[in-house]
């Protein structure tokens, strides 16, 4: 049974990576016209397939037959298109490494509250206005939740929902170690030491796939996406290709967190920049031949028109982009919301405690003490304390006497800047790590760094040596980490791995599609004029064009 069982879950665990990438070589090949390497056609596929859960979802459910019928060609799309064997050799062995994260039986803490109701409701039912009247979550959908609900697969059915995350991190994964190695044959700059630093923090920081949740997933692609805006810095040319990877990125990022819109402002620079070397009109037409935008665009659309469509707020909790329907969030309770969040954030709330006078607290730097003392200690103290012991690290192996004369460029100075005021405004607004802190701190301390050492002349053999044993140090953490896990919550929570190929499950996880299913029910009997309706319901549901609307009464 066991055997069985780990080889249905490994068939579609492939399966689904595959098919991913195959609809990523179909993008590349028809609208970019070249062969990508399998980690950009991975993004550039989950990049179509986030897309098209939101579209389709819209007309019907994303049911077991429906996700089968869609992941199919892109599997053969793969197998049947030409590809490297390196490449499929290297992608295979990654994912392998990295199906040790996928066994889990604790997830993350908002898993049963709504990340994994909503993605459950988005496999039985399409669209449906006001749903953000039932759960506080459902009122700040992630594009993650849209993807993860074209695994439910035959046999597995919704046990691949934490799917989204092992995609990510190993398509990422895949680009940064080719990245590293495609020095070999060029000048090693600072791009190598923030790559390789970037490996090692994914793999080691976030090596637990069940604590991801909406936010580690975004930040390890602004991680790549601040590597890519350097290169683009770096050539200073109109290149259609990488302006393709770097929308694809922004779009992956802000579908899955919409809050991080803000990371448009290093578009804004990169904009400015090149209109030092290009006229206004040229870069217009670029965007405007630029195939991807597009497809960018659609995908802001639609992450606006979710929210939308569950809240009556165009962003939602930003009062100021709400509008006043029968399905809408009462404005009080909009600013509520964003108020709570803030107090949450600024170390002003937990499960087991309340700050007095909450407006007050939240107002100027009233919160700082506070923080430091319930949030800086120890959460963001250990994080510093270990991007100190990593940059120590760096520095022992890679810092030599003999210097490289490196001039610091304007622009990636105008990018560090950048980085520095997001920061500010985190820290303001949102001082949590899992609001972006992770990924502004590890840039502002990693970019230096990594000019630093690029400023080291070493014989390329040693450095990569060195580099080599860094990364087979890296995976033995990865996995006895993983395998440190696995066997905590084998003895904590009984945990047959394989053998029940699950995380954690309850009635409380179907709570809200229950009470969807009730509330539609009772409508239907009152609609039919049925006596035992019940008329006075918490809830008010009508119906038009076919389509379900929620309100409260």
């Amino acid at each position: 049974m066991l055997i069985k069982n780990l080889s249905i879950i490994i068939v579609f665990y492939f399966f689904i990576i595959f098919s991913s990438i195959g609809y990523g070589k179909i993008l590349s090949d028809k609208l970019l016209k070249k062969n990508l390497d399998d980690g950009y056609n991975g993004l550039f596929g989950l990049f179509f397939l986030i897309i098209y859960s939101y579209i389709s979802n819209i007309f019907f459910a994303h049911n077991i037959i429906h996700n089968l019928i869609l992941l199919t060609p892109g599997f053969f799309f793969y197998f049947f298109l030409k590809r490297d064997q390196k490449s499929f050799l290297f992608n295979f062995s990654l994912f392998s490494i990295l199906f040790i994260a996928l066994v889990i039986f604790k997830t993350h803490d908002d898993f049963p509250y709504y990340h994994f109701p909503y993605t459950y409701h988005l496999t039985q039912t399409n669209l449906m206005f006001g749903i953000g009247n039932f759960n506080h979550g459902f009122r700040t959908p992630s594009s993650i939740f849209y993807l993860n609900s074209l695994f439910y697969l035959p046999y597995l059915n919704f046990f691949f929902f934490h799917m989204g995350a092992i995609l990510i991190m190993g398509f990422v994964n895949s680009i940064l170690i080719k990245k590293v190695y495609d020095f070999r044959s060029q000048k090693v700059d600072f791009l190598f030491y923030l790559s390789l630093l970037s490996i090692i923090f994914i793999n080691i920081f976030f090596y637990r796939i069940g604590e991801h949740g909406t936010d580690r997933s975004a930040q390890i692609l602004v991680l790549l996406f601040a590597i890519e805006l350097f290169v683009l810095l770096k050539i200073k040319k109109l290149d259609q290709i990488l302006s393709s990877k770097i929308l694809v990125l922004v779009g992956l990022i802000i579908s899955l967190k919409a809050f991080y819109v803000m990371y448009l402002s290093y578009l804004g620079i990169i904009f400015i920049f090149f209109l030092k070397f290009f006229d206004f009109k040229r870069i217009i037409l670029f965007l405007k031949n630029l195939v991807f935008f597009y497809f960018f665009l659609i995908l802001l659309f639609l992450v606006i028109f979710t929210y939308f469509v569950n809240t009556g707020c165009f962003l939602y909790p930003v009062e100021i982009t709400c509008l006043d329907t029968s399905w809408s969030i009462p404005s009080s309770e909009v600013i509520q919301m964003n108020n709570w969040y803030e107090q949450w954030s600024k170390g002003g709330a937990g499960p087991n405690f309340r700050v007095d006078n909450p407006a007050e607290y939240i107002q100027n730097f009233n919160w700082l003490i506070n923080w430091i003392d319930v949030y800086f200690f120890n959460k963001v103290s250990d994080f510093l304390l270990s991007l100190v012991l990593l940059s120590l690290i760096f520095f022992l192996l890679f810092l030599s006497t003999k210097k490289n004369r490196i001039i610091l460029k304007r622009e990636y100075l105008f990018l560090y800047i950048l980085t520095f005021i997001l920061f500010f405004e985190w820290f303001y607004n949102h001082p949590a790590l899992r609001y972006g802190g992770y990924v502004l701190i590890c840039l502002l301390i990693f970019i230096p760094i990594s000019f630093i050492l690029s400023r080291n002349h070493h014989n390329k053999k040693s450095l990569f040596l060195r580099t080599k044993c860094l990364l087979i140090l890296c995976l033995i953490i990865f996995v006895g980490r993983n395998l440190d896990r696995i066997n905590n919550e084998i003895v904590k929570y009984n945990f047959t791995p394989f053998l029940d190929n699950s995380f954690r499950i309850s009635d409380n996880h179907f709570r809200i599609n229950k009470k969807i299913d009730e509330l539609i029910k009772n409508y239907e009997l009152c609609k039919e004029q049925v006596n035992f309706c019940e008329k006075n319901a918490s809830f008010q549901v009508y119906k038009k064009n076919n389509i379900y609307f929620f309100s409260r009464n």
